[in-house]
């Protein structure tokens, strides 16, 4: 294994509690909850799912996460003015705040849902990596919010406004972080934003602003950067940014949102006007290539990352369905009958799937190949709810619209 790859390893097992939430999707940005985590309850009621406390924020889609006793949230205030708050995790009261010029306006056919803050911050526990919304990246103190460093790669490389925003969401190692901006991934120092190396660059105005986020894995036995791009799928080495492989995927309007989701040495993925696909990664020589096995057109993806749970993929569809895949055949094993909002963020824990939809119902679902299971339901009765839902230990943080609601299982 790497030292990147063992630093990794080092920032989930030791620098960080295990029940904290330092990134988009979680410890292992999979949306696994980590195996020492409170098990949930069988059953999902009002009565063992109580609010412990909310506070009030502008808008945002940007996932709360949660280190060193403290909950940490962006959000777009006044359409001027981008907020970092940090709160305590038991109180809910505000420990500081930092904020800096620099909301924009999306494209009109994607204005219906605003035009707020998008990408989840990360944090190694010193501290906070946040992406603003005009392509700016910048490292706050964890215990004061004080600026480290922000990197403005409009401003200072001449890059385009990306149309969207800055949407993908840092992933960290030791030294480093990886992430979509300035039109291409970035391999950057967290000492001081510093690019080490670009890869997978297109500045073409509506395809250079990437939406998903990168993932590491080891594939065929070697570490990399699995990304997408608005049209290429690939896996980048760390060391130098060279693809090792690369294959182009279908999506409208370059609609490649969803992150790459590894199973075993093969890459599933799926895209609003493309399809579900499954690359199998395999060795030529010395080199990786990534081979189609499988696509279904009429499976469509759209902001929903995946789940995968004893080798059986978990999608929410851009049809508003859930849908059990096999990744072996290709062939979809069941799809729900009902229908449940646009969105859905997904944890899992063991054989089980927790659910957030935009409107703010909370799912409570049986991961079982054979049929689809909803074990029970709540309405959390909170404005709409985009951002990533985060749970640690008997925690559950929801990010709405308009606040910040904290549960906590009975």
């Amino acid at each position: 294994m790497t030292k990147s790859a063992l630093a990794i390893l080092a920032l989930s097992s030791s620098l960080l509690p295990a029940a904290d939430w330092t990134q988009w999707r979680g410890p292992t940005r999979d949306g696994q909850v980590h195996k020492n985590a409170s098990p949930w309850p069988k059953t999902l009621t009002k009565d063992n799912l109580k609010l412990a406390w909310s506070v009030d924020l502008a808008e945002g889609y940007s996932s709360p996460i949660v280190a060193d006793g403290k909950v940490f949230t962006v959000e777009t205030k006044s359409k001027k003015e981008e907020i970092v708050r940090a709160f305590d995790r038991k109180t809910g009261e505000k420990l500081w705040d930092t904020d800096w010029d620099g909301a924009m306006k999306v494209p009109f056919y994607a204005a219906k849902n605003g035009s707020w803050v998008r990408s989840t911050p990360a944090t190694d526990g010193k501290t906070l990596f946040v992406g603003g919304m005009r392509d700016v990246l910048v490292a706050l103190d964890l215990e004061t919010g004080k600026e480290k460093w922000r990197r403005d790669y409009p401003k200072e490389e001449k890059t385009p406004l990306p149309s969207f925003g800055f949407v993908s969401s840092p992933l960290l190692d030791e030294d480093h972080i990886y992430v979509q901006v300035g039109t291409s991934l970035r391999k950057i120092k967290k000492s001081d934003g510093g690019t080490v190396w670009q890869a997978l660059g297109d500045e073409r105005a509506m395809f250079g602003s990437a939406f998903s986020s990168p993932k590491r894995a080891k594939i065929q036995g070697v570490d990399q950067i699995l990304v997408q791009s608005r049209s290429t799928l690939g896996g980048i080495l760390p060391s130098n940014g060279k693809a090792l492989w690369t294959t182009p995927v279908k999506a409208s309007r370059g609609m490649n949102i969803l992150p790459p989701t590894p199973i075993g040495d093969q890459i599933f993925t799926a895209s609003y006007g493309g399809g579900s696909f499954l690359y199998d990664i395999t060795k030529k020589e010395k080199f990786l290539a990534a081979t189609e096995l499988w696509n279904d057109s009429k499976l469509e993806g759209y902001m929903s990352s995946p789940v995968v749970i004893d080798g059986k993929i978990y999608l929410h569809g851009r049809d508003e369905k859930f849908h059990c895949l096999d990744p072996k055949t290709g062939k979809t094993l069941w799809s729900s009958d009902d229908k449940f909002g646009k969105y859905c963020s997904m944890v899992t824990q063991d054989d089980r799937i927790l659910a957030l939809d935009e409107r703010g119902i909370l799912l409570h679902i049986e991961a079982n190949p054979k049929a689809f299971k909803l074990l029970s339901e709540i309405a959390l009765d909170t404005p709409p709810t985009w951002a990533h839902l985060a749970v640690c230990g008997d925690e559950l943080f929801v990010r709405h619209l308009k606040g910040l609601n904290v549960y906590k299982w009975q």
